[in-house]
């Protein structure tokens, strides 16, 4: 069991490592919950300056997506059902808590190649 734990937490780390997203959203997502349209719309905010954005609303979800596939967020729920919001999973907080520059840094190119292959796959 800890193996696979080890596994869907290098995993996770290396998605947050590659991904353009920076400690405030992260941080954010932990506090008040994001949607989509408000993480494009306030790119300065949550974009690490070094990595691509994204070039519309659906791209974001997309790796939205990906990061609840692999359990770094999660969908917020409401009396009526799921919202477009979301949240961080405990998985994304102890990653984070247990490393705050880890969203701002850039994968290494292997790091970035692993994470792009492991996505198309699952998705």
């Amino acid at each position: 069991m800890e193996l696979i734990d080890n596994k869907i937490t290098k995993r996770a780390t290396r998605a947050i490592k590659c991904l353009p997203l920076n400690l405030n959203f992260y941080d954010d997502a932990k506090k008040n919950g994001l949607n989509a349209g408000q993480v494009f719309e306030f790119r300065k905010r949550y974009s690490s300056n070094y990595k691509k954005w994204f070039s519309d609303k659906e791209n974001l979800e997309k790796t939205f997506e990906w990061l609840i596939i692999i359990g770094v967020l999660r969908r917020e729920v409401d009396g009526q059902g799921l919202t477009s919001k979301i949240r961080l999973t405990p998985l994304g907080r102890k990653i984070i808590e247990n490393n705050p520059a880890l969203a701002n840094n850039n994968g290494l190119f292997f790091e970035r190649i692993k994470n792009f292959f492991t996505r198309i796959s699952i998705i």
